[in-house]
C-alpha cells in the first residue's frame, strides 16, 4: 500500500497549485501526508485487526485533524452516531488501496471495497469508484497486463479510459468526485513506464493531484512491484510511528 501513500505525499503540495509537467522535485520541505493517507491507514487497520470502518475512520481522522478532509466528512467525523451521506466524492477511492492488496479473489475484494466505501460514500458512484480502484490493484497483483485491466474496468464500471494523459492535461480541472478523478488516475497508470513515471504523470495532469497520485500509486505499486529505495525512505520519514507500525504489519501480512 505504500505506493498510494507515496502518491499522496508527493501530490500534497500540488493539490491547489497544479503543475502541468512531469518535471518537478518529488519531495519538498512541505510534502506531507493528507487525509488520503490517514484514511488509507485506517482501512489497513481494519483489515489487520478487525473493527468497524466508520468508527475507525472517525478515530483516525480525529487523531490527525486538519489534513484536508472534505466538508461533509469533516462534519461526519465528529458525529456520535455517524450515518452515510450519499457521497460520490473520491474519498472512497483514495482510501481503498489496502483492500486491493488484501484478498486472494476478485469477488471478496469487490465486496470489501463496497463495505469500506458505504459507511460514508453510499452513492452508487462512490461505491463504484472504490471498487474500480480495488479491482485494478487486485488485477495488477495477479500479473494481468494493462489491456486486461483497461478492458475489465471499462466493462464492469463504464469508465471512459480512452483519453490520453496529454488530452486530460489540457482540460482537467479540480474535481473531487469519483467520476472526475478515478478514470484519470487509472489512465495515468495505464500510460506509465514505471512507478515513478506513474506518479509524475499523475501530478502532470492537474486536478485533485494528491488523490489522483494516491489512487494511481497504489495500482502502480501492485503492477511494477519495485519502488526506488530513496522514494520509500523519503516517504517513511514523513509518517508517524503509528502509521509505520500499520504499514510494516500490513506488508508483512
Amino acid at each position: 500500500m505504500i505506493g498510494a501513500i507515496i502518491g499522496d505525499i508527493v501530490g500534497s503540495v500540488y493539490e491547489f497549485n497544479n503543475h502541468r509537467s512531469k518535471e518537478f522535485p518529488l519531495f519538498q520541505a512541505k510534502s506531507d501526508f493528507t487525509d488520503d493517507s490517514v484514511l488509507s491507514f485506517a482501512t489497513a487497520k481494519v483489515l489487520l485487526d478487525g473493527g468497524d470502518y466508520a468508527a475507525t475512520y472517525q478515530r483516525f481522522a480525529r487523531a490527525y485533524p486538519n489534513r484536508g478532509y472534505g466538508g461533509r466528512f469533516g462534519k461526519w467525523m465528529w458525529l456520535k452516531d455517524p450515518k452515510p451521506y450519499y457521497s460520490f466524492g473520491n474519498g472512497s477511492a483514495m482510501r481503498v488501496a489496502p483492500v486491493g492488496f488484501a484478498f486472494a479473489d476478485a469477488e471478496t475484494t469487490l465486496v470489501e471495497a463496497k463495505r469500506s466505501a458505504e459507511v460514508t460514500h453510499n452513492h452508487p458512484e462512490g461505491i463504484k469508484g472504490a471498487q474500480a480502484v480495488a479491482l485494478a490493484i487486485w488485477m495488477a497483483r495477479q500479473g494481468e497486463d494493462r489491456d486486461a485491466i483497461r478492458q475489465a474496468i471499462e466493462k464492469q464500471f463504464g469508465y471512459d479510459l480512452s483519453r490520453t494523459c496529454d488530452l486530460i492535461r489540457e482540460v482537467n480541472k479540480f474535481d473531487e468526485t469519483c467520476q472526475g478523478s478515478v478514470p484519470e488516475a487509472i489512465t495515468c497508470f495505464l500510460e506509465s513506464m514505471d512507478f515513478e513515471d506513474c506518479i509524475r504523470l499523475s501530478i502532470s495532469i492537474g486536478g485533485d493531484s494528491d488523490t489522483i497520485a494516491c489512487i494511481a500509486g497504489g495500482i502502480a505499486q501492485a503492477y511494477y512491484r519495485e519502488i526506488s529505495d530513496w522514494i520509500v525512505e523519503e516517504t517513511r520519514a514523513r509518517l508517524s510511528l503509528e502509521f509505520l507500525d500499520i504499514l510494516d504489519r500490513f506488508e508483512d501480512r
